[in-house]
């Protein structure tokens, strides 16, 4: 494929004897694994979803062309993509994950955490997980009240000092009768 793609899910196991695999989906699209759509693996080859079963990230799929356990266990591991340009537009103040993938994260005091590896989807709301040159991980929700400026085009995100999140602990006071 010579178009840019994103993962919509991986294939992490065969289940049955007729060809089902287990789908950890990926996409926040509602009709992407209805039967007769289409992904692809990262070498091009196409798949056509024949049915589906399951909601959430776990789904259990069987693809036209694949009728057996055995061709289903020769998928375990496979990557699914679509073509960026499949993905509808988002409203402003809303990002793919892999367009926000390698920007610089830094603070509103102008300190660098780091670089945005990956995007965590939960059920409250994503996280961002940003690694460091030395390869600390900070973990930044996803959120109006943490997150101040996205801009993509630059590659930075810029988010509010919050200590003992975003910004080094404050100094701790002793208490009272302690040393």
């Amino acid at each position: 494929m010579s178009e840019p793609t994103v993962v919509v899910g991986l294939i992490t196991k065969a289940h049955g004897l007729q060809g089902e695999v287990a789908v950890q989906s990926r996409s926040d699209n509602p009709d992407r694994w209805n039967a007769g759509s289409v992904v692809f693996d990262e070498d091009g080859r196409s798949f056509t979803v024949a049915s589906v079963r399951g909601s959430g990230t776990r789904l259990l799929v069987r693809f036209d062309a694949v009728d057996d356990r055995t061709a289903a266990d020769q998928l375990r591991g496979t990557l699914l993509v679509v073509p960026q340009s499949w993905l509808p537009d988002l409203p402003d103040g809303e990002y793919w994950p892999h367009q926000l993938q390698a920007c610089t994260v830094v603070t509103s005091s102008g300190r660098e955490l780091g670089r945005l590896r990956d995007v965590i989807a939960s059920p409250a709301h994503d996280l961002w997980s940003v690694i460091d040159d030395a390869g600390v991980e900070t973990l930044v929700p996803a959120i109006r009240e943490v997150v101040d400026d996205v801009d993509v085009e630059a590659g930075r995100i810029v988010v509010r000092d919050v200590p003992g999140l975003t910004a080094p602990d404050e100094a701790r006071s002793t208490p009272a009768g302690g040393t």
